[in-house]
């Protein structure tokens, strides 16, 4: 594992204090039975008492300890926030990304019906959420890299994006619904820096975070700090990251935060959570699509050239974009009750033409801002800190990075010329194009 490096207080002019409760303590597989056998709607869930009932410890991100509870009339899953990074004590923590993931889960929960796992209790004091066991669901980002194919998966993620950002979004809330939530995610600064920092800025300087497969991508890292056009780019994604909040977006929609069996799919983790713009989510979404299919040339063997799983890839994202566009727009047409565009100021003939109207405009620049976000989420997934499987499980360093070099080759174009993707279908049309052979070297233009 690569330490991660503390945030840079020198671009960050707040007092990074954190506040710990008293009563709160780190609790372990000999500690966690008693807490749960203490709350009355878990041990009823479990069934039994500590003695009948068998965890496992699944943590395997940097923030979280998470168990698997299992007992003889029903399970759970445990999710608790430390105070520092999980494996490096030195870095601290804020507690309160538990306090937002249970905001955004009641928040979300009321419009995103079985989208998301059900949460059974949260503990303030503890940082602690015990949710719904989610079995035999996997990980998405699994199943991409071993091979798989999920059809139709991309509308149910579809679904969940359209739901959760129209209903809270000014379209349907009143300007009080965001200005409390806003309110109340602000204690989870900490983690909007990170992002802000991990994406929007480090990919695009000189940072000792960054990493990559050098030399194949060389090229590319001295390029995307030197280019004046994509630092203004990306400094243009990083102020609208800033300054648009839209509505409260999951902010990690990557392929690890969703699990899935043959017929049914959850959205988990959204601990980063926060207003933002809606095409964050539809962009990271997309991103790490095209990261999954540029990585099978990585994977493939002489049994398995994956050629079935990029044409799957590539159809889920198109499918992604359509089934979004759709529902987004008919979800407006239905319950336009905020005060955005204020339904009986558009109660006529003309109104109705010009709301729908206004409506195709809007859905066309989220559109526009998903692929810069495409770009973004591509770019930090291969050069900056934090890396995923999909790339990083490829053994051959010149494999790697020959799919990672067709990924970014992609990303940089959605950068410089993002009036070439007018549609969804410019994007699936490019992106075979973009596939390089090993050993290929980038030439900037």
């Amino acid at each position: 594992m690569r330490h991660i490096f503390p945030l840079d207080l020198s671009r960050w002019e707040r007092d990074v204090s954190f506040n710990i409760p008293l009563n709160y303590q780190p609790l372990s597989a000999s500690t966690l039975p008693d807490y749960l056998a203490a709350v009355s709607v878990l041990r009823e869930r479990l069934g039994g008492g500590p003695k009948d009932w068998t965890l496992r410890e699944v943590s395997d991100g940097y923030l979280n300890l998470v168990y698997l509870v299992n007992g003889p009339e029903g399970s759970l899953c445990t999710k608790q926030s430390l105070p520092h990074v999980r494996e490096d004590k030195d870095w601290p923590l804020p507690l309160d990304r538990t306090a937002s993931e249970h905001l955004y889960w009641r928040t979300i929960g009321p419009h995103a019906p079985g989208l998301i796992p059900e949460v059974h209790h949260y503990d303030p004091e503890l940082s602690l959420l015990a949710m719904e066991q989610l079995h035999p669901h996997e990980v998405l980002r699994g199943r991409i890299v071993a091979g798989e194919i999920y059809p139709g998966m991309s509308r149910r993620v579809a679904e969940f994006v359209a739901r959760s950002t129209f209903f809270t979004s000014d379209f349907h809330q009143k300007q009080e619904f965001k200005h409390e939530r806003i309110a109340e995610l602000k204690a989870n600064h900490v983690l909007h820096r990170i992002m802000l920092e991990l994406v929007y800025q480090d990919p695009f300087m000189p940072s000792e975070r960054n990493h990559w497969t050098t030399p194949h991508l060389d090229a590319f890292v001295e390029d995307f700090r030197t280019n004046g056009r994509i630092r203004a780019a990306a400094g243009r994604l990083g102020h609208k990251y800033l300054t648009t909040p839209q509505a409260l977006i999951h902010n990690d929609l990557h392929a690890g935060a969703v699990m899935l069996t043959d017929d049914d799919l959850r959205i988990i983790d959204p601990e980063f959570a926060t207003f933002g713009p809606i095409g964050v989510d539809l962009g990271i979404f997309i991103g790490h699509l095209l990261i999954g299919y540029f990585a099978q040339d990585g994977h493939a063997t002489e049994s398995d050239n994956r050629d079935r799983q990029q044409r799957w890839l590539l159809d889920e994202i198109a499918s992604f974009w359509f089934a979004f566009r759709e529902r987004f727009l008919q979800l407006w047409r239905d319950h336009a009750a905020g005060d955005a565009y204020l339904a009986k100021g558009f109660d006529d003939p003309v109104g109705r033409a010009v709301a729908e109207s206004e409506r195709a405009r809007f859905v066309d620049m989220l559109f526009a801002d998903a692929i810069g976000f495409a770009a973004a989420a591509m770019i930090r997934s291969i050069i900056g800190y934090s890396h995923f499987a999909e790339m990083e499980t490829i053994a051959d360093p010149d494999r790697k990075g020959a799919a990672e070099a067709g990924a970014l080759s992609l990303a940089r174009t959605f950068l410089l010329e993002p009036e070439q993707f007018a549609t969804i279908a410019d994007v699936i049309d490019e992106a075979p194009r973009r596939r390089r052979a090993p050993g290929c070297r980038f030439t900037a233009n």
